[in-house]
């Protein structure tokens, strides 16, 4: 009898072993989990220091500060709200960078359908861009000439540009030349 309880306790003993096993691995893993979860908490709770703050954080690294800051925005669809998004773009860059003192360019460059953005006889936003071409000189709008004379072309008629616009050879070489140049590029 003596033998039985030798050969069967090994087996007990291995069963209690590999349950107990998983048992320690589901609490260890549930206190990682837990632990976790209340530095989290912890962290969104405790309110940062005026030091910590995002808004005392400066978005621009100091040596930007010394050159202008640049934007290309590209509008290449006949769509109102396309193109009210791309001019408050514009004014929101415009203003955050003359909030803090620091120089910006922007330019607006517009090709294919979006040419009608500039367009005098089609523009639903032409008295907004002379709004802003008055109060804001540092953003410019160009025309692709190509689509321009395309347009010419296919309508049959000279096609009116916007005064505050200037007309460009290609508004894709533009936007090309002036990334390449180091500008920031958007498409809203």
């Amino acid at each position: 009898m003596a033998d039985r309880r030798r050969s069967s306790q090994p087996v007990i003993f291995f069963e209690t072993q590999s349950i107990n096993r998983e048992n320690v691995m589901t609490k260890v893993v549930s206190a990682i989990s837990a632990t976790m979860i209340w530095a989290a908490v912890l962290l969104l709770a405790v309110p940062p220091t005026e030091a910590q703050s995002p808004q005392s954080l400066p978005l621009t690294a100091p040596s930007a500060a010394k050159k202008a800051h640049r934007l290309i925005l590209q509008v290449n669809t006949n769509d109102q709200a396309t193109m009210n998004l791309a001019l408050n773009n514009a004014t929101n860059v415009e203003q955050y960078y003359k909030s803090i003192g620091e120089k910006v360019e922007i330019e607006v460059v517009t090709f294919g359908p979006g040419l009608h953005m500039l367009r005098e006889d089609t523009s639903p936003v032409k008295e907004r861009i002379k709004t802003i071409a008055e109060k804001m000189p540092s953003i410019s709008f160009k025309a692709c000439g190509n689509t321009k004379e395309n347009m010419t072309k296919v309508e049959e008629k000279e096609i009116p540009i916007i005064a505050q616009a200037t007309v460009v050879k290609s508004g894709v070489v533009r936007v090309m030349e002036l990334q390449e140049q180091g500008w920031s590029y958007l498409r809203p």
